[in-house]
């Protein structure tokens, strides 16, 4: 009886667990395979934006790294895990 006792004391915990791992857990992972994915398909000509903010076109992927053109005459070289997504569709063209 008192392994009864125990089992239903330890359920809600084990319950918060479980929510917690599907709540927060699993979508997390979905996101970081998609980026993951798009970082490893990155070719010359992508329009991508970087942690820190930059926009820019991929000009060359060079190992680990990708030289990203910014502006004319205007490149940076920055590591691939640096960017953080395609730029989106709406702002393509609207570079000043």
């Amino acid at each position: 009886m008192t392994s009864q006792n125990q089992l239903l004391q330890l359920a809600p915990l084990l319950l918060i667990f479980v929510l917690f791992y599907v709540l927060m857990i699993v979508p997390m992972r979905k996101r970081q395979k998609a980026l993951q994915q798009m970082i490893e398909n990155l070719k010359k000509g992508d329009r991508v934006i970087t942690s820190g903010g930059l926009y820019g076109e991929v000009a060359a992927i060079v190992g680990a790294a990708v030289v990203l053109k910014i502006a004319d005459n205007v490149k940076v070289k920055i590591a691939k895990s640096a960017i953080t997504g395609l730029e989106p569709e709406a702002e393509k063209g609207g570079n000043p």
